[in-house]
């Protein structure tokens, strides 16, 4: 069955440090509306942002404000192989469904140093996991074959989310990993349609953070097989699409799109990202209250 799992924004104080309230009012907004899941600390999270030990502390925050009432799951890549190590194992004991691995960005890997990476990593962690493809933020992609050889080499390995701008290589992904229990998830929303008919599971996309109840209904429709109505959501996110394009951080945008909803939560984003353009935030934000209006009218 599809899911629609939210890699959820990171609310910051005024001293740059996760407020616990004010995440509390964000998963609760995605909760009450429906949401499959959520994803703590993927890069809508502003994960770079932290220590090991913030991060540990707002996985354990998030652990017990959700508790149990949606599934979750733990952004824990990093640079240092034994810091992600450290960070994986740990939020099995939180409640977390599974970590899910950005490989270290900035060193370009290759397949060969990629199969190695998320190989010693599964062995080490021996629970499930999945891997997190992101090519236009690690520097690198992980290939259909590779992530075959890694699901069959461990059955820990139980998916990727894969972010790329061509939705055919997740087409390539489901296509090598078919006859193994493997879900594949696609990171930007409006590659949902073609993610199912690719045998994918759904979707990990930022809009949900903004338009959960858009989301939760598209999920409702697809499994009730109401394709008329799937086709006018999937046109509603379709229409948003454009927030990603904006000239900034996006994790920035969601939050103000998040108060604009009602959430009354500080927007305040990582630096340099922590600005935005007013001009261009008004744009959105009337994208966002047509598609809201037609939205109530279906």
């Amino acid at each position: 069955m599809p899911k629609i799992i939210v890699p959820v924004v990171t609310v910051f104080d005024h001293n740059g440090k996760p407020d616990r309230e004010d995440n509390r009012k964000v998963s609760d907004f995605l909760i009450r509306n429906g949401v499959d899941g959520i994803l703590v600390l993927g890069s809508t999270g502003e994960f770079t942002e932290l220590t090991v030990a913030e991060k540990r502390d707002l996985l354990q925050t998030y652990a017990e404000d959700v508790a149990g009432r949606t599934e979750l799951y733990a952004g824990t890549g990093s640079l240092n192989f034994h810091q992600t190590l450290e960070l994986s194992q740990a939020v099995y004991d939180m409640g977390y469904r599974a970590p899910m691995v950005i490989g270290p960005y900035y060193y370009g890997l290759d397949q060969a140093h990629l199969f190695t990476y998320y190989d010693t990593l599964a062995k080490h962690l021996q629970r499930d996991m999945y891997i997190y493809n992101f090519p236009a933020r690690s520097g690198h992609s992980i290939a259909a074959d590779t992530v075959r050889r890694l699901a069959e080499a461990n059955p820990n390995i139980i998916g990727l989310k894969d972010s790329v701008s061509a939705p055919s290589h997740t087409n390539e992904i489901c296509r090598a990993v078919e006859g193994l229990p493997f879900e594949v998830y696609s990171g930007f929303d409006d590659q949902y349609l073609y993610n199912l008919s690719s045998g994918g599971a759904g979707s990990i996309g930022g809009l949900a953070n903004v338009v959960p109840d858009i989301w939760s209904d598209l999920i409702r429709s697809t499994k009730e097989q109401n394709f008329g109505r799937v086709i006018k959501l999937t046109n509603l996110l379709h229409r948003l699409m454009p927030i990603y394009d904006m000239g900034f951080s996006s994790s920035l945008l969601f939050k103000k799109l998040l108060v604009f909803r009602g959430v009354d939560i500080s927007p305040k984003a990582i630096f340099p990202f922590d600005e935005s353009d007013n001009a261009a935030f008004e744009a959105v934000k009337g994208l966002l209250a047509d598609v809201l209006a037609e939205y109530g009218r279906m």
